[in-house]
């Protein structure tokens, strides 16, 4: 009878230990009781009937990441390249990730393989190097979408290399070089196009200037030349009424004035660098008193107006 009983308590003991399940944390298990899924159970102690139900798959729920290898894509204007990437994804219903796919990693793995060489094969080289965004955008909205039954959500998927060909990198080297030549030499020509306008704008200023320097220089000799002319006038007019009155010395004085005139144009000439001539110093010397006499009488003249 005591065998019995202590043989009765192993069993409880073995079947406690058998049906009770501890599932660690981002962790769940799926349960099948004669091989038909039943439940999932979640995190912490779950109890199970023991020998009836049994843990059928465990499924990570936890976002993952899968790398996807290396593979050789023609894009549609016929360039061969390299690409490589990876995906993120995370299990949403464990139920559907374990009985609704056989093999859920290499499953997703094919499916991104298949939609870069679809969705960069449709594509020009250019359009691979210059919109990286647009192309995980589009393999992201194509792969959850086909993912979706499984219970799976595609996270992300990002392209971490595009290696062309040696040949066609060392063209595109090239290219580039030529392009950025081709802006040098644009910019240069500009600046020396600005640079022409602007010396041509400063020219014409100077012209400008210039011009109206030797207008106003014109127009202060002009005032100086009637100024002279008014003062000539008024001489003139004070010798004739000398003249007039009988005054000899006013004809002398013309005279000395033409004469000193004549001499300084002599003297001041560019080709003339000795002069000899006769000169009458008491001609001269007389028709410079002349203008003395005149000039003494001009002065009285004035005083007894006054």
């Amino acid at each position: 009878m005591d065998i019995f009983v202590i043989a009765l308590v192993v069993l409880a003991v073995i079947l406690v230990v058998l049906g009770a399940k501890r599932v660690p944390q981002g962790m769940e298990y799926t349960v099948e009781r004669f091989g038909r899924y039943t439940r999932t159970l979640r995190p912490g102690l779950n109890l199970i009937v023991p020998v009836v139900d049994q843990v059928g798959h465990k499924q990570n729920m936890m976002e993952q990441v899968l790398d996807v290898p290396s593979q050789e894509i023609i894009t549609r204007d016929n360039a061969m390249v390299r690409v490589d990437g990876v995906v993120f994804f995370q299990v949403l219903d464990a139920a559907k990730a374990s009985y609704e796919v056989n093999d859920l990693y290499r499953a997703i793995l094919n499916l991104t393989m298949t939609n870069i060489r679809t969705v960069m094969g449709s594509m020009d080289l250019d359009e691979l190097l210059s919109q990286r965004d647009h192309i995980n955008a589009r393999l992201l909205s194509v792969v959850d979408d086909a993912t979706t039954p499984w219970g799976v959500k595609v996270t992300r998927i990002e392209i971490k290399d595009i290696a062309p060909p040696k040949d066609l990198v060392e063209s595109m080297a090239r290219q580039m070089k030529a392009e950025r030549d081709k802006r040098a030499a644009i910019l240069e020509a500009e600046g020396l196009r600005q640079a022409e306008i602007l010396k041509a704008e400063g020219e014409k200023q100077a012209v400008i200037l210039s011009a109206e320097g030797d207008k106003e220089a014109a127009f202060r000799e002009a005032e100086a030349r009637e100024r002279l002319a008014e003062a000539e006038a008024k001489a003139t007019h004070m010798v004739s009424q000398a003249i007039a009155k009988g005054d000899i010395n006013a004809i002398n004085y013309f005279v000395a004035q033409k004469y000193t005139e004549a001499l300084q144009s002599i003297a001041s000439a560019e080709n003339q660098k000795l002069i000899m001539m006769p000169l009458e110093a008491s001609s001269l010397i007389g028709s410079l008193a002349g203008i003395a006499e005149v000039a003494k009488e001009s002065l009285e003249a004035r005083e007894r107006g006054q």
